[in-house]
Protein backbone atom coordinates (compact mmCIF):
# COMPACT_ATOMS: atom_id res chain seq x y z
CA UNK A 1 0.00 0.00 0.00
CA UNK A 2 2.91 2.33 0.72
CA UNK A 3 4.71 1.42 -2.67
CA UNK A 4 1.10 2.24 -4.42
CA UNK A 5 0.89 5.70 -2.60
CA UNK A 6 4.12 6.74 -3.47
CA UNK A 7 3.92 5.82 -6.96
CA UNK A 8 1.09 7.95 -7.55
CA UNK A 9 2.59 11.25 -6.17
CA UNK A 10 5.61 10.21 -8.58
CA UNK A 11 3.31 10.48 -11.30
CA UNK A 12 1.46 12.95 -10.36
CA UNK A 13 5.03 14.86 -10.01
CA UNK A 14 6.08 13.90 -13.71
CA UNK A 15 2.38 14.80 -14.65
CA UNK A 16 2.74 18.57 -13.39
CA UNK A 17 6.06 18.68 -14.82
CA UNK A 18 5.23 18.04 -18.28
CA UNK A 19 2.82 20.33 -17.95
CA UNK A 20 4.56 23.33 -16.61
CA UNK A 21 7.15 22.12 -19.32
CA UNK A 22 4.40 22.70 -22.34
CA UNK A 23 2.93 25.58 -20.99
CA UNK A 24 6.47 27.24 -20.67
CA UNK A 25 7.17 25.92 -25.03
CA UNK A 26 3.98 27.95 -25.55
CA UNK A 27 4.93 31.28 -23.94
CA UNK A 28 7.81 30.59 -25.88
CA UNK A 29 6.63 30.19 -29.33
CA UNK A 30 3.92 33.19 -28.57
CA UNK A 31 6.84 35.20 -27.61
CA UNK A 32 9.00 34.74 -30.58
CA UNK A 33 5.64 35.05 -33.20
CA UNK A 34 5.54 38.82 -31.58
CA UNK A 35 8.98 39.76 -32.16
CA UNK A 36 9.14 38.13 -35.13
CA UNK A 37 6.37 39.96 -36.36
CA UNK A 38 7.70 43.09 -35.13
CA UNK A 39 11.39 43.29 -36.93
CA UNK A 40 11.95 42.36 -40.62
CA UNK A 41 14.43 39.22 -41.49
CA UNK A 42 17.74 40.22 -43.02
CA UNK A 43 16.17 39.33 -46.50
CA UNK A 44 13.11 41.61 -46.34
CA UNK A 45 15.67 44.87 -45.09
CA UNK A 46 17.94 43.72 -47.97
CA UNK A 47 14.72 43.60 -50.35
CA UNK A 48 13.49 47.33 -49.33
CA UNK A 49 16.70 48.85 -49.55
CA UNK A 50 17.46 47.41 -52.97
CA UNK A 51 15.06 49.50 -55.12
CA UNK A 52 16.62 52.08 -53.78
CA UNK A 53 20.42 51.78 -53.87
CA UNK A 54 20.68 51.94 -57.68
CA UNK A 55 19.65 56.00 -57.12
CA UNK A 56 22.73 56.41 -54.43
CA UNK A 57 25.94 58.25 -55.42
CA UNK A 58 26.92 61.50 -57.53
CA UNK A 59 26.63 62.38 -60.82
CA UNK A 60 23.25 61.67 -61.13
CA UNK A 61 20.82 63.49 -63.28
CA UNK A 62 18.05 65.09 -62.13
CA UNK A 63 15.59 62.75 -64.14
CA UNK A 64 17.03 59.36 -62.22
CA UNK A 65 16.20 61.73 -59.25
CA UNK A 66 12.80 62.63 -60.26
CA UNK A 67 12.86 58.94 -60.34
CA UNK A 68 13.48 58.19 -57.33
CA UNK A 69 11.69 61.18 -55.75
CA UNK A 70 8.46 58.84 -57.18
CA UNK A 71 9.70 55.75 -55.91
CA UNK A 72 9.81 57.39 -52.32
CA UNK A 73 6.59 58.75 -52.58
CA UNK A 74 4.94 55.62 -53.42
CA UNK A 75 6.87 53.88 -51.28
CA UNK A 76 5.51 56.46 -48.42
CA UNK A 77 2.11 55.74 -49.25
CA UNK A 78 2.44 51.88 -49.09
CA UNK A 79 3.98 52.08 -46.27
CA UNK A 80 1.20 54.25 -44.57
CA UNK A 81 -1.35 52.12 -46.00
CA UNK A 82 0.40 48.98 -44.10
CA UNK A 83 1.12 51.15 -41.13
CA UNK A 84 4.57 50.00 -41.37
CA UNK A 85 6.01 53.50 -40.44
CA UNK A 86 9.63 52.62 -40.32
CA UNK A 87 9.45 52.37 -43.80
CA UNK A 88 8.71 55.98 -44.37
CA UNK A 89 11.83 57.83 -45.98
CA UNK A 90 12.26 61.51 -45.84
CA UNK A 91 13.64 63.10 -48.62
CA UNK A 92 15.58 66.45 -48.05
CA UNK A 93 17.79 69.07 -49.99
CA UNK A 94 19.82 71.83 -49.22
CA UNK A 95 21.03 72.89 -52.68
CA UNK A 96 19.40 75.36 -54.72
CA UNK A 97 16.75 74.45 -57.39
CA UNK A 98 15.04 71.65 -55.51
CA UNK A 99 11.28 72.01 -54.44
CA UNK A 100 11.53 72.27 -50.67
CA UNK A 101 9.26 72.76 -47.91
CA UNK A 102 11.49 73.01 -44.82
CA UNK A 103 14.55 70.78 -45.93
CA UNK A 104 11.74 68.21 -47.08
CA UNK A 105 11.29 67.89 -50.94
CA UNK A 106 7.95 68.01 -51.86
CA UNK A 107 8.03 68.67 -55.74
CA UNK A 108 10.63 67.75 -58.29
CA UNK A 109 14.32 68.63 -58.96
CA UNK A 110 15.90 70.16 -62.30
CA UNK A 111 16.48 67.69 -64.78
CA UNK A 112 19.70 69.79 -66.99
CA UNK A 113 21.12 69.45 -63.44
CA UNK A 114 23.72 66.68 -61.22
CA UNK A 115 23.18 65.58 -57.92
CA UNK A 116 24.44 63.59 -55.22
CA UNK A 117 22.45 61.52 -53.69
CA UNK A 118 23.43 60.13 -49.70
CA UNK A 119 20.97 57.93 -47.91
CA UNK A 120 21.03 57.69 -44.47
CA UNK A 121 20.21 54.01 -42.45
CA UNK A 122 17.86 53.45 -39.34
CA UNK A 123 17.55 49.53 -38.17
CA UNK A 124 19.15 48.38 -41.44
CA UNK A 125 16.73 50.22 -43.80
CA UNK A 126 16.79 53.48 -45.63
CA UNK A 127 15.59 55.92 -43.58
CA UNK A 128 16.70 59.76 -45.12
CA UNK A 129 17.57 60.76 -48.30
CA UNK A 130 19.54 63.90 -48.86
CA UNK A 131 20.12 65.45 -52.30
CA UNK A 132 22.67 67.60 -52.64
Amino acid sequence: MENASKALIIAGAILLSILLISLGIMIFNQAQDTVGSINMSEQEIQAFNNKFIPYEGSNKRGTEVNALIQLVRANNQAASDDGAEEKIITIKSTKQGVNTNGGVVTGTVTTGSTYTVDFTYKNGLVNVIDIK
